[in-house]
């Protein structure tokens, strides 16, 4: 009797594991059908990670734009594989891509990025310009003041002209304007520590930055790459011998709003900080955001006797060691071309 009411236990024990092992076969077999069946996409679409949303909302956002089916059930696959964090960013969702694959990547962080390219010359007036034209980056910076556009970024320096690495940066929907002068900073501050360390001797350089505002010019002065080292030994040559360094650059940089395009005699007679044809040495501060070559050259500037370069109108410049050589270089480059041609300094 006890043995045959046993039997029936084990009969109906083995039933249940069986029925349990079937469903349990059927619903993985079903949600991995489920998991490797392509979204609802005709097309490429974008999909966007907002802070502080979660697996839930996601999901849930997705079923209701027809992309997703059952999203309970990529949220509890995405529970039971502990792959609930998702990271915040904007992503790609092409066609063919399954659910398995959509959680994949929303935990990936692949997000799309985008990127943003800074010339070198650009002045810190045009890098603002720049990063509010800026479609998916967030704008935290505008319509601040110089001053109060240092302090939120909390960088310790006087003036923001100059301290920003001229490069191509990347960053996805979500990241502000301030991400990005942030690693421009660190990036300018980390090149220009190299570049001193390795820099030239005898230059007229007591601190890095100083060589950062000659940089500056040279970069501003220069049109073909290669000159930037002999364009660079000018100014030091002049810095060596006291003369006044009368570069146009800093002047139209001290007009700020008043330069229109044509600078004039009259300007050339205004006080600013930066009016180099009447203060002797550098400006106060950089002009221009310079790239490496130009921190390179001013730290390695060439060799030789040259204190004068005229335009030859193609780019390059001639360069002279004496002011006759120079005045005629000026005749035959300049004078030709626009009468009001002003040549470069003298020795004072």
């Amino acid at each position: 009797m006890l043995q045959s009411v046993v039997l029936r236990l084990l009969k109906r024990c083995l039933l249940l594991v069986v029925i349990v092992g079937v469903g349990l076969y059927l619903g993985n077999k079903a949600l991995n059908r489920y998991l490797d069946t392509p979204l609802s996409l005709v097309s490429s679409e974008q999909v966007e990670v907002p802070a502080g949303a979660n697996l839930t909302r996601i999901s849930r956002q997705l079923a209701e734009a027809g992309i997703l089916e059952l999203p309970q059930l990529l949220t509890f696959y995405g529970r039971f594989t502990e792959k609930t964090a998702i990271k915040v960013g904007e992503y790609n969702l092409s066609v063919g891509l399954t659910p398995r694959q959509l959680l994949d990547l929303l935990n990936s962080g692949q997000v799309i990025q985008y990127q943003l390219t800074f010339p070198e010359g650009l002045s810190f007036k045009e890098w603002l310009a720049l990063l509010a034209l800026q479609p998916k980056l967030d704008k935290t910076l505008s319509d601040l003041t110089e001053e109060v556009i240092l302090k939120e970024l909390g960088l310790d320096i006087a003036h923001p002209e100059g301290w920003f690495f001229p490069d191509t940066y990347l960053y996805s929907s979500g990241e502000s304007d301030r991400d990005i002068l942030l690693q421009a900073h660190e990036r300018m501050r980390e090149v220009l520590n190299d570049e001193w360390e390795n820099k030239g001797v005898g230059l007229p350089f007591t601190a890095p930055y100083e060589a950062l505002i000659l940089a500056s010019i040279v970069e501003k002065e220069t049109g073909v790459g290669s000159e930037r080292a002999q364009i660079a030994g000018v100014f030091v040559r002049r810095l060596e011998k006291g003369m006044r360094l009368q570069t146009d650059p800093t002047v139209i940089y001290g007009l700020g709003d008043q330069y229109k395009g044509n600078i004039t005699r009259r300007h050339l007679k205004q006080p600013t900080d930066y009016n180099t044809y009447l203060i002797k040495g550098l400006p106060p501060t950089p002009i221009a955001m310079p790239g490496r070559e130009a921190i390179h050259a001013a730290l390695h500037p060439a060799e030789g006797s040259s204190l004068y370069f005229v335009a030859k109108g193609d780019g390059s410049h001639y360069f002279s060691a004496t002011l006759k050589e120079h005045s005629q270089a000026v005749k035959r480059y300049q004078l030709k071309r626009r009468s009001n041609y002003r040549s470069s300094p003298s020795v004072k």
